[in-house]
């Protein structure tokens, strides 16, 4: 099987949201990388004896989804912090097609933040499902339980204490979500909005 590669990214100093958060978060990601790797490196040495190595073989598949997630997880949302904060587009598709079913974008980004203050670790996450032409918000818990099956990923926003724990301590989580959001190049969101169509 072909190795993943470790992206990098192009993330300008951020507001609220420490270089060194940065950088620790950027090693998580790598660590994601290297475990997915390491388990297609496995599963290929132990498959040579199925029958004698069935239990690391299914316990190794179970760590898939955890791991894999943990690594595009991270791209996505490194990726939506690169280049530096920038509006949405005066013409939005994201924008008009959110402004069908809320009151106002303000108002949807409100209920997108209450979701990120959910208990526990996960991640909030935004979704457009082409079958029915919605955008669909949802909590994963961890990194892969709760995402959801064939759904194209628009907005998320990482809600392990790792995101931000050396700039809010747990209790002060909401001011992490607002600096996301504060430092969110919303022309990233909107290219994901469109390539999802």
């Amino acid at each position: 099987m072909q190795p993943f590669k470790q992206k990098t990214f192009n993330i300008p100093p951020l507001k609220g949201i420490s270089t060194k958060n940065v950088e620790e978060h950027l090693k998580l990601y790598a660590g994601y990388v290297k475990s997915i790797n390491s388990i297609f490196d496995k599963l290929s040495e132990y498959m040579a004896d199925p029958e004698k190595n069935a239990y690391i073989i299914g316990e190794l598949h179970r760590r898939i989804g955890f791991e894999f997630n943990g690594m595009r997880n991270h791209e996505y949302y490194f990726h939506s912090l690169e280049g530096g904060a920038k509006p949405l587009p005066k013409d939005s598709k994201f924008r008009k097609e959110i402004e069908k079913v809320a009151p106002t974008f303000e108002a949807a980004m409100m209920g997108f933040k209450t979701l990120a203050m959910t208990r526990g670790v996960g991640w909030a996450m935004l979704y457009w499902d082409k079958e029915s032409k919605q955008l669909i918000p949802a909590w994963v818990d961890e990194q892969h339980m709760g995402q959801l099956n064939g759904l194209s990923f628009i907005l998320g926003i990482d809600m392990w204490e790792h995101a931000y724990v050396y700039d809010y301590p747990t209790s002060e989580k909401k001011k992490y979500i607002e600096a996301f959001f504060e430092n969110l190049n919303w022309e990233v969101v909107e290219e994901n909005f469109l390539k999802a169509q």
